[in-house]
C-alpha cells in the first residue's frame, strides 16, 4: 500500500482557532469515515472521542474536560510519561500518556490485520500546560499534538460521516477490535486481512484511482514541488481602443490556500460555503475519472461576493482561484481584478473590445469585477449595461468552463443589480456575505500584521493602541469605515513613526528595532458622517 499522510496532514497543522471546523469539514468529506465515541476503552472511557479513518490513515481526537485554566505540568522530558502534575498537588496520570497508549493499542490491532495504517492523535484539553512549549516537539515525534487552553468543551459536537459503505469503516473496526488482543484470534485477523485484500479488478481500480486522488500531493503538502511559478500569466494591458489602454491587477495562485483560507479572521461562514463548493468540483472531477460515461452535477462556480471595503473580498477571491485550481476545475488559479473603469473606453465599441480581452486574461482562474453595480446606473444609454448583457452573453456559452466569474460589491446596490438582471441571479447561484470585523477581530488582525514583520508591542503600547482602536470603532461611519483597510493604513503610520524614532535615537540593543512602544502610536484618524441639512 502506498503510504500517504494527507488526512493526518489536514489535523496536523490546526490550532484552537480551526481545530473544530476541520473537525466539522471532515464530517462532509464522503472519503472519510468517522465516528463521535462517549469513552473508548480501557484508557479513555471517560472522554469524548472522536476517530477519522481512510485506507491510509486514522486520527484520535480526545476531548479533555477537565477544567479551564487549571494549570498542569508533565513530567516528561525524552518519552511520554504516565503522570503530570498540578502545581501545588499531588501527581495524576497524564492525557497525552492515555491518549498515547490508545494509539499503541489501535497500532498492534492494526499490524495484526496486516494494514499498514498510521495513527495519529490529537488531544483538546481545557488545562493550561504550563511546560506545553518544551514538549511539544517530543510530542510530535510520537505522532501526537495537543491544543490547550479550551474552554466549555463539553458543549462542543462535531459533525461525522459515519457512512457504513465507507471503506474507511473497516480500518476502523479493525483498530476498535479488542478481540484482536488475544492471541487466539488469528482467524479473525485473517478476516480483517482478506476482506481488506480483495482481488476483485474492478474494485481495485476503483480504489487506486480513489485513494490516489484523494490523496495525491496537493499545494497544501510540506513536500510539494511548487509548479505555480511555470504557470504563464498574462500581461496586465487592456487595450480599449488605438489612443487607450488600462491596466488590470493579476494575481498569482498561492501555494497553500487552505491553510490561508485558514488562517483568515472570521469569515466562518464564507470557509464552510468554500468547502463545500469545493467539495462538490473535486466530487465531479472523481466521478468523471472513475466512470466517464456517468452524469456528473452542474456546478456552477460563479459568485457574487457581498460586503463593505476591507471585509477580505480579494484576499478569499485569490485563495478560491487557487482552492479551485487544486480541485481540478480550473487550469491555471490566477486572479484578474478589473473594475468599470477595465471597460468603458471612449469610443463605440470599446466595452466588447475590453471585455473579450479580459475574458482571455482570465482563462483558466477567476475573473474578479470590483463594484460591479457601478455597470447598471440609471441612464438608459450607460455603456456599463452593454458590458452586463455582453457578460451575459458569454456565461450562456457552454464552452466557457475553464473560468469563475466574481462580482463584487456592497450587499444593497448588488442585490438590486441582479433583482433588474434576472439572468444574472440565474447564473450567480453562489453568494458569499463578508461580515464588518468586530473590534477583537481586528486586534487579532492587527497581531497577524504585526507578526509579518516580526514586531512585537510593548505591554503599554499595546493598551494604548487598543485604546485608540476602539474608540475609532465606537466612533465610524459604518457606510465608510474601512475594516482591515483601515487597520493596514494605520499600521503603515505607526511603521512609519517606530522607524523615524528609532533612526533619531537609535537604540543600543538591536531587539529594540523591532519593539513598538506608546511613542509610535499615533492617533487614529476617523472619516466622520456628515450631517445632512434640509427637511
Amino acid at each position: 500500500m502506498r503510504e500517504t499522510n494527507r488526512l493526518i496532514n489536514d489535523f496536523r497543522y490546526q490550532t484552537k482557532n480551526t481545530i473544530w471546523k476541520q473537525m466539522d469539514a471532515m464530517g462532509l468529506n464522503y472519503a472519510v469515515y468517522s465516528n463521535h465515541l462517549h469513552g473508548l476503552s480501557p484508557y479513555l472511557m471517560d472522554k469524548e472521542v472522536y476517530i477519522y479513518a481512510n485506507t491510509e490513515n486514522i486520527v484520535v481526537v480526545c476531548v479533555d474536560c477537565c477544567g479551564h485554566n487549571k494549570e498542569q505540568t508533565y513530567d516528561e522530558s525524552a518519552r511520554i510519561s504516565p503522570f503530570i502534575y498540578y502545581p501545588g498537588r499531588f501527581k495524576r496520570e497524564s492525557m497525552v500518556w492515555k491518549l498515547y497508549d490508545t494509539m499503541r493499542i489501535m497500532k498492534d490491532r492494526l499490524r495484526k490485520c496486516k494494514f499498514e495504517t498510521r495513527v495519529y492523535g490529537i488531544l483538546l484539553t481545557e488545562a493550561q500546560i504550563t511546560n506545553f512549549e518544551d514538549l511539544e516537539e517530543m510530542w510530535a515525534t510520537h505522532d501526537i499534538k495537543v491544543i490547550d487552553n479550551f474552554s466549555t468543551l463539553k458543549y462542543r459536537r462535531a459533525s461525522v460521516n459515519d457512512d457504513k459503505s465507507l471503506r474507511g469503516m473497516l480500518y476502523y473496526d479493525a483498530a476498535l477490535d479488542s478481540e484482536l488482543d488475544c492471541p487466539e484470534n488469528e482467524s479473525k485477523a485473517e478476516s480483517y486481512d482478506k476482506y481488506g485484500h480483495l482481488d476483485d479488478v474492478e474494485h481495485d481500480e476503483f480504489e487506486r484511482m480513489l485513494n490516489d486522488f484523494i490523496n495525491r500531493p496537493s499545494m497544501d503538502d510540506d513536500d510539494d514541488d511548487n509548479d505555480d511559478d511555470d504557470i504563464s500569466l498574462p500581461s496586465d494591458k487592456i487595450i480599449q481602443n488605438a489612443n487607450l489602454s488600462v491596466k488590470v491587477q493579476i494575481l498569482k495562485p498561492i501555494m497553500n490556500p487552505r491553510k490561508e483560507l485558514d488562517k483568515l479572521v472570521g469569515c466562518d461562514n464564507i470557509k464552510c460555503r468554500m468547502d463545500e463548493l469545493v467539495a462538490m468540483t473535486r466530487y465531479n472531477t472523481l466521478i468523471h475519472r472513475a466512470f466517464p460515461a456517468g452524469k456528473l452535477h452542474k456546478v456552477s462556480l460563479h459568485s457574487i461576493f457581498l460586503g463593505r471595503p476591507g471585509t477580505g473580498k480579494t484576499t478569499v477571491c485569490k485563495i478560491f482561484g487557487s482552492l479551485l485550481k487544486q480541485a481540478g476545475a480550473l487550469s491555471k488559479g490566477h486572479v484578474v481584478v478589473c473594475d468599470r473603469g477595465t471597460f468603458i473606453g471612449t469610443l463605440w465599441g470599446d466595452e466588447e473590445r475590453a471585455l473579450r480581452q479580459v475574458l482571455k486574461k482570465a482563462k483558466g482562474g477567476v475573473l474578479m469585477i470590483d463594484e460591479a453595480y457601478l455597470l447598471n446606473s440609471k441612464n438608459e444609454n450607460d455603456p456599463g449595461k452593454l458590458v452586463i448583457q455582453l457578460l451575459m452573453d458569454t456565461l450562456a456559452d457552454e464552452k466557457q468552463r475553464d473560468i469563475a466569474i466574481v462580482l463584487c460589491g456592497y450587499k444593497e446596490p448588488m442585490e438590486k443589480l441582479l433583482e433588474l438582471n434576472p439572468g444574472l441571479q440565474s447564473r450567480f447561484p453562489n453568494k458569499f456575505e463578508f461580515q464588518d470585523f468586530t473590534i477583537d477581530e481586528l486586534l487579532e488582525i492587527t497581531k497577524l500584521r504585526v507578526k509579518d514583520y516580526d514586531y512585537q508591542f510593548t505591554e503599554e503600547a499595546w493598551d494604548k493602541y487598543r485604546s485608540v482602536l476602539s474608540n475609532a470603532y465606537r466612533n465610524r461611519d459604518p457606510h465608510t469605515w474601512g475594516n482591515a483597510r483601515f487597520v493596514a493604513n494605520q499600521l503603515e503610520r505607526i511603521y512609519i513613526q517606530h522607524a523615524s524614532r528609532c533612526v533619531k535615537f537609535q537604540p543600543v540593543n538591536k531587539y529594540d528595532l523591532r519593539l513598538l512602544t506608546p511613542y509610535d502610536i499615533v492617533p487614529i484618524e476617523v472619516p466622520r458622517s456628515r450631517t445632512k441639512m434640509g427637511f
